[in-house]
C-alpha cells in the first residue's frame, strides 16, 4: 500500500472512529421509568449519563462535601425515610438552625420548583446551590470554604476517575459547576412508582386493601376533596416533564397560622411573600407530593405537625388554631387560605380508611433500591 493509500485509509479509519465516538456520546439516557410514567425534564446544559448518575451519588453521600467535612447532603435526606430526616427542621453543618422541614426527594425530577416556596429555584441544579453556598441559614456551608473542598476531592484518585468519566470533555472536570450537575443528575434517579398504589392502577386489583380502596374514593372525592392539590401522578400540583407545555408553579395557604387575625405566619416563615411582597402570597407554601409520606413525618413546611392523624384532624377541622406560644391565632379564620380547607366529617371508619390509601402510596423498594444508597458503606 502507497503511503499516500495508507493515509487515506487511516484518516477514514479515524473518521469511522469518531463517528462513532459522537454517536456514543448523544446516545440517550436509558431511563427506567415505572409503568405510565413520563420522562423527567432535563436542562439541555446537563445531559444525563450514568457516569455524572454515579459520581453524583458519591457527592450526595460525601461529607466532604461541607465546609467543614461533617455533613453530607444524606445528613438531612436518609433513603430510609424517603430522603427526609424525621426532624421538625434540620439543622446546617455548623449548627445553624433551618427553619424548614427537609422534604422527601421521591420523584423530585417531576416537580415544578423546588424547596417550599421559592418561585425562581425551577431546576435541580438552582436548588442544589442553596444548601451548598447560602449562608442564611449555613447549611453544608460550601461557600466560603469552595477551594477546600474541591481541593479534598481532588486529592482522592476515586473522584478524579468519577469526574474525568462524567466530563471526559473537561481538562480539569473536579470543579462547582461539575459537582452540582451531578448532584442533580442523581437526584433525577430517584424515581419511586412501586408502592401498592402504582401496581392497583397497573391492574393489579388485589394490591390495595379494601380499606385503602374506600379511603381512595374519599381521597379523590367532594367530601375530603385531597385531590385538589393533591393531584396527578405524585400527588401535588407541582408538576413538570420532559413533554410539559407550562410548568405549574403552584402555592397554598392552608390556614396553619394566623397570627394577627388578618392573615400572617411566623415572621420567620411567610412562605411566597418573602419572594412578592405580595400581601396575597403570605403563608403559601409549594404542596407537597404524598409519595411514601408514610416515612417523610413530621409534616408541614416547619415540621410543626407530627403525625398523619394529627393532619387529618387539621384539615377536617379547616385549618389550625394556635392556642399557646408566640405563634397563638386561629388559622381557620385566616382569611388568605385556600377556600378549599374547610371543615368537614368523617367516622372512625372513614378515617382510618383515608390513611390506609396514604399508607399505600409507600413504596419500600424505592427506599431500599441499593442504586441509590451510600456507596461508601461495606
Amino acid at each position: 500500500m502507497t503511503s499516500r493509500a495508507l493515509l487515506s485509509w487511516s484518516t477514514a479509519v479515524l473518521s469511522v472512529l469518531l463517528l462513532t465516538a459522537c454517536e456514543e456520546e448523544k446516545k440517550p439516557y436509558a431511563w427506567q421509568l415505572p409503568p405510565g410514567f413520563p420522562e423527567p425534564f432535563v436542562p439541555a446544559d446537563n445531559p444525563m449519563s450514568e457516569e455524572k448518575v454515579e459520581l453524583g451519588r458519591h457527592l450526595f453521600y460525601d461529607e466532604r462535601l461541607s465546609g467543614n467535612g461533617t455533613m453530607s447532603c444524606a445528613g438531612c435526606h436518609e433513603q430510609q425515610r424517603a430522603f427526609s430526616d424525621a426532624k421538625a427542621t434540620p439543622s446546617g453543618s455548623t449548627g445553624h438552625a433551618v427553619p424548614r422541614n427537609s422534604p422527601g426527594l421521591a420523584n423530585v425530577a417531576y416537580l415544578a420548583t423546588y424547596t417550599w416556596a421559592n418561585p425562581v429555584l425551577d431546576t435541580l441544579e438552582k436548588q442544589a446551590l442553596v444548601p451548598l453556598f447560602a449562608e442564611t441559614p449555613l447549611e453544608l456551608g460550601m461557600g466560603t470554604r469552595l477551594d477546600e473542598v474541591l481541593q479534598r476531592l481532588r486529592e482522592d484518585a476515586r473522584y478524579k476517575e468519577l469526574f474525568l468519566a462524567a466530563f471526559p470533555e473537561d481538562k480539569d472536570p473536579i470543579h462547582e459547576d461539575n459537582v452540582v450537575k451531578a448532584l442533580a443528575s442523581f437526584q433525577r434517579t430517584m424515581i419511586s412508582g412501586n408502592s401498592p398504589y402504582d401496581r392497583y392502577l397497573q391492574g393489579d386489583s388485589t394490591a390495595l386493601s379494601a380499606a385503602a380502596k374506600r379511603g381512595m374514593e374519599l381521597f379523590f372525592g367532594e367530601r375530603a376533596e385531597c385531590y385538589h392539590c393533591h393531584s396527578g401522578p405524585h400527588q401535588t400540583n407541582s408538576f413538570r416533564s420532559k413533554d410539559t407545555k407550562l410548568s405549574e408553579r403552584d402555592f397554598q395557604n392552608t390556614g396553619l397560622y394566623n397570627v394577627d387575625g388578618l392573615g400572617a405566619y411566623p415572621v420567620n416563615n411567610t412562605g411566597l411573600f418573602e419572594f412578592t411582597n405580595n400581601p396575597k402570597d403570605m403563608g403559601r407554601f409549594r404542596v407537597p407530593p404524598l409519595r411514601n409520606v408514610t416515612l417523610t413525618a413530621p409534616y408541614m413546611h416547619d415540621g410543626s405537625i407530627a403525625t398523619l392523624e394529627e393532619v387529618l384532624d387539621f384539615y377536617m377541622a379547616g385549618g389550625r388554631e394556635v392556642t399557646s406560644g408566640p405563634h397563638v391565632g386561629d388559622g381557620r379564620t385566616n382569611p388568605l387560605k385556600n377556600p378549599l380547607v374547610r371543615p368537614f366529617e368523617l367516622d372512625a371508619q372513614e378515617r382510618a380508611d383515608l390513611i390506609a390509601f396514604l399508607e399505600s402510596l409507600t413504596d419500600m423498594d424505592f427506599v431500599n433500591d441499593p442504586r441509590l444508597s451510600n456507596p461508601f458503606d461495606g
